[in-house]
């Protein structure tokens, strides 16, 4: 075949033409690397692919996104390099071409790396892939993601890539036209013709109209596939890389060599040169290892700095590491240009919202830099301890703040290019809520961290927040609370709207609810800045909103709270009384309440808004609800995540447990290792554009956990850890680690003896050798120079009522008792429920503790089964169960109990089963009983 350049090729400026002819006397050296070991990091999530389902290697400077059976499309951050790449092999002396990619196996997925295995009778193919964060060299930022293809073969195997060119800026930077491929052979000799034909290894470059932006991408001694000449019809052909494997030259097993997919871009006229590129593909090649030690050396740092737990449940252990994964993965490099914020200097690392293959757009699901969805991150990131992160994340947000005081919403990858005028477009500021939420992630901030000095340093952008947050035409209806004029508070679109009236909410609850809270924040922010006066005045408020809460939106007669107040004469006025998830948020920061709670808690947790796989937002008994829709009715991890923290801090610990594993176990369900964006609220499959790797969707695992079911609360100013602990009644013990609490990093144990739950809190670094809970100094050399000095306290009844206690010298330890009820009860065990299943498991509503009563409100389907495990810390001499109406409850001991790993208790555990009543109407299908357990 005879190459000609392409009539569009011929077009291009004469300097591009030009740029490329120092590649043919350049000879590029690209080489297959010899086999090296992989880390065998954990977690680990390995099983048989599920082809439709997506999975995600994401990293600050590119991304894959792609299908489980291996094909993806390639982002070197803000550039969508190719995407559809599938892969065909030709076994010698087998005459039909393997399509590769429905004979993916497995996919293994580690922190550092993902691995898609290949299996045909004829041959093992392996797909690693892993994006690091630093580039080959300091002069070039335009390579991310890499891709190893390990073969293992018994005959030589040629394979086919294939992959349609793209070359494409995030949206909404303009973009210039489709890619003109070009095959840069590795060694050409100055005296062939131009027209010879284009053979031989080397390298594709794909040109665009300008000279400013090309692409490059190979593999070690590939050589190209079609290339049609100009000559030719006008056709479209993916381009192909052809490369072949011989077991005797290459390798075999787990010593064959690793043939490496190298992608580079260039983004100015000197770096988009051929030359360049081949340059940067070569320094790719060379420096593949080194990048792969980084990666895993960041990796086990990560794993081993961050906040880990240690508990009974291995699901859990291993979701809530992923969980800090998952959010450090959605890290990246803001594209800087001059059309960036004042004081940019250098390249800012910030959380985008996730990501998702882009199809046929120029974005990659919610690839942009949100600022809610990160500030409800920041809770997770002060949780397991990342402070540099949060203080990243914080300052690229204050940077882009608005003159006025609020808070971005949205801002996309290219938005600092000079082409774009960004806050142009509707959607920098579109929400009202990130600025509300900007002051609350502060004060969080400040409590973990101790970092009085970032107060200070941005004090003046915290008070532009509150200014904004207070001014009187913020708050249309004069309520003193801040409404939704200034944007969409959660919702972004609500039925009921009229010709002349649109339906979307004046004030939301879940808006008047943030307002509350950054009240309260701003109250605390200004104290420790010694602004005693402005902390009043937020204080009070704070109180006032809250009363206004409850006289404007509680619903005697649904006993919860109402959705949206609106103006007389508009839609849904004056009291939108729809039954949502959005009273949750109420219980988002430390010591915010609701003063009517019972009931909207037995509805967060009841099957009209749970489902087995999450909560909805709407209730799919109102009229409005369509659990098709964004805003009426999906199931989204984030409201899971609300719930859950609700109902551990309102103590309701089986309904937070109920909720809090619906997210843990979403956690293997689709994207492995992170969690979705939003799901069915009739069925159990996730939305077609659900975001599958969102960040707020895999906070919502470590934030409740470790503040909701171990009852975690930091005081870094103080050194105050505040500890109420709602363990499920199996576990005999948990540990959290590596807790910090300002500079501090401690541990945490929970042990429960018979009649108590000790909590345990120490340096282990600092600790005597020995027992760290029975350890003494036997010498003043022994001694360490000093304890940390932690304030260990508790909320909950104690025993001797010690609700507090100091580390002791003697020990290195501080100890709390708290009281364990005679009588507890824990969850089955759940797990998700298969594709396409409507919701059916059993729903705990309520536990209610009295003298010798223990009170339950259950839910399941009409005329069904259930069982709970009752627990008891003594023999007692009577135990008995009731249950009211057509329901019945049993008890009955559960034989082997320990030899079965039910439970480790010495008293066995008992079998509760329930049998709910038979409906009385087809409309019935969820049974409501109230057991009562007597002692």
């Amino acid at each position: 075949m005879t190459y000609m350049p392409s009539l569009r090729l011929l077009l291009l400026p004469a300097f591009v033409a030009l740029s490329c002819m120092p590649a043919f006397l350049h000879a590029q050296s690209f080489t297959p690397i010899s086999a090296f070991p992989l880390a065998y990091l954990e977690p680990v999530i390995s099983r048989p692919v599920q082809p439709p389902q997506p999975f995600t290697v994401a990293g600050p400077r590119g991304v894959l996104v792609g299908t489980q059976d291996g094909q993806f499309e390639s982002w070197i951050l803000p550039i969508k390099l190719f995407s559809h790449l599938t892969i065909e092999a030709n076994l010698e002396g087998y005459s039909v071409p393997i399509p590769v990619n429905p004979q993916s196996a497995d996919i293994e997925v580690r922190p550092d790396h993902t691995t898609i295995t290949y299996s045909h009778p004829g041959f093992t193919l392996r797909q690693i892939m892993f994006s690091p964060d630093a580039p080959p060299s300091a002069n070039t930022l335009s390579t991310g993601p890499i891709v190893l293809f390990q073969i293992d073969a018994v005959r030589p195997l040629d394979l086919v890539f294939r992959f349609t060119p793209e070359m494409r800026w995030m949206w909404p930077r303009r973009n210039e036209g489709v890619p003109s491929p070009e095959w840069v052979p590795s060694i050409r000799s100055a005296t062939i013709a131009e027209d010879a034909p284009a053979a031989g290894p080397g390298f594709y470059v794909l040109h665009l109209d300008y000279g400013d932006l090309a692409g490059a991408i190979t593999i070690p001694t590939a050589t190209p596939g079609i290339m049609a000449p100009y000559q030719e019809r006008p056709q479209v052909h993916p381009l192909e890389l052809h490369l072949h494997y011989d077991p005797k030259r290459d390798g075999t097993g787990d010593n064959a060599k690793l043939f490496p997919l190298l992608m580079a871009v260039g983004t100015t006229g000197e770096s988009a040169s051929a030359a360049a590129l081949g340059h940067t593909l070569e320094a790719l090649n060379a420096s593949i290892l080194t990048s792969y030690k980084a990666q895993t050396t960041a990796y086990e740092k990560l794993l081993a700095d961050n906040t880990s737990i240690e508990t009974p449940d291995a699901t859990l252990n291993e979701a809530f590491r992923w969980s800090t994964i998952s959010i450090e993965q959605l890290k990246a490099l803001a594209y800087s240009g001059p059309a960036s914020p004042p004081g940019v200097t250098s390249p800012e690392t910030a959380l985008v919202a996730g990501y998702y293959a882009s199809g046929d757009s120029a974005r990659p699901g919610f690839g942009w830099f949100f600022g809610r969805d990160a500030l409800y991150t920041l809770y997770a990131v002060n949780s397991f301890g990342d402070f540099a992160l949060t203080r990243a994340e914080l300052e690229f947000l204050i940077r882009r703040q608005r003159p006025d005081g609020k808070i971005m919403h949205e801002y996309s990858q290219t938005a600092g290019d000079p082409g774009v005028n960004w806050p142009q477009f509707p959607y920098m500021y579109a929400a009202a809520d990130a600025t509300p939420l900007f002051l609350m992630a502060i004060r969080d901030y400040y409590r973990a961290s101790g970092d009085g000095e970032f107060l200070k340093l941005h004090r003046e952008a915290i008070e532009k927040a509150w200014a904004f947050e207070t001014d009187p035409a913020h708050d249309t209806d004069h309520d003193g609370i801040y409404d939704n004029n200034q944007g969409t508070g959660w919702v972004e679109s609500w039925p009921g709207g009229t010709p002349t009236h649109s339906g979307m909410p004046h004030q939301e609850i879940y808006l008047a609810l943030l307002d509350q809270q950054a009240s309260s924040a701003v109250a605390d922010l200004e104290t420790a800045l010694s602004d005693t006066k402005n902390a009043t005045v937020a204080r009070t408020r704070a109180s006032q909103i809250q009363a206004k809460i409850e006289s404007e939106y509680y619903d005697p007669q649904k006993g919860c709270y109402a959705f949206a107040t609106n103006p007389a004469g508009t839609p849904n006025s004056p009291v939108d009384h729809t039954s949502t998830i959005y009273p949750a948020i109420a219980y988002w920061d430390t010591g915010s309440t609701l003063a009517h709670p019972a009931t909207c808690l037995q509805q967060f947790a009841a099957s009209s808004l749970d489902t087995d796989w999450g909560t909805r937002d709407v209730a799919n008994t109102e009229p409005y609800y369509d659990g098709m829709s964004y805003h009426q009715g999906s199931v989204w991890p984030l409201f899971t995540g609300w719930a859950t923290l609700a109902e551990y801090r309102a103590n309701q610990p089986l309904a937070g447990e109920q909720l809090l594993m619906q997210n843990v176990d979403l956690t293997l369900a689709q994207d492995p290792g992170a969690v979705t964006e939003l799901l069915s609220g009739d069925y159990f499959v996730p939305f077609g554009r659900s975001t599958s790797h969102q960040l707020w969707s895999s906070a919502m695992v470590t934030t409740p956990t470790l503040r909701g079911l171990f009852g975690i609360s930091l005081d870094a100013a103080t050194s105050t850890i505040t500890v109420n602990p709602h363990l499920p009644a199996r576990w005999r013990e948990a540990s959290i680690h590596n807790l910090h609490l300002g500079s501090q990093t401690l541990t945490v144990d929970f042990h429960r003896e018979e009649g108590q739950l000790r909590i345990s809190v120490y340096d282990p670094t600092r600790l005597p050798s020995g027992d760290p809970h029975s350890a003494t100094l036997k010498s003043s050399a022994s001694r360490p120079a000093a304890y940390p000095v932690v304030h260990l306290r508790t909320d909950l009844p104690t025993l001797k009522g010690a609700t507090q206690s100091d580390i002791n010298p003697s020990t290195g330890t501080a100890i709390l008792s708290l009281a364990a009820q005679l009588v507890e009860v824990s969850l089955p065990p759940r797990a998700l429920p298969t594709p396409g299943s409507r919701t059916v498991q059993l729903k705990v509503l309520s536990s209610q503790y009295t003298a010798n009563h223990l009170t339950l409100i259950l839910q399941a389907p009409a005329g069904s089964e259930a069982h709970l495990l009752i627990h008891r810390r003594s023999f007692l001499s009577k135990l008995a169960v009731a249950a009211d109406r057509d329901s019945s409850a049993t008890l009955s001991p559960i034989e082997n109990a320990q030899a079965r790993g039910i439970s480790s208790d010495p008293i066995p555990p008992q079998d509760l089963k329930i049998r709910f009543a038979e409906g009385q109407s087809t409309s019935q299908s969820w049974q409501t009983t109230t057991l009562t357990l007597t002692w």
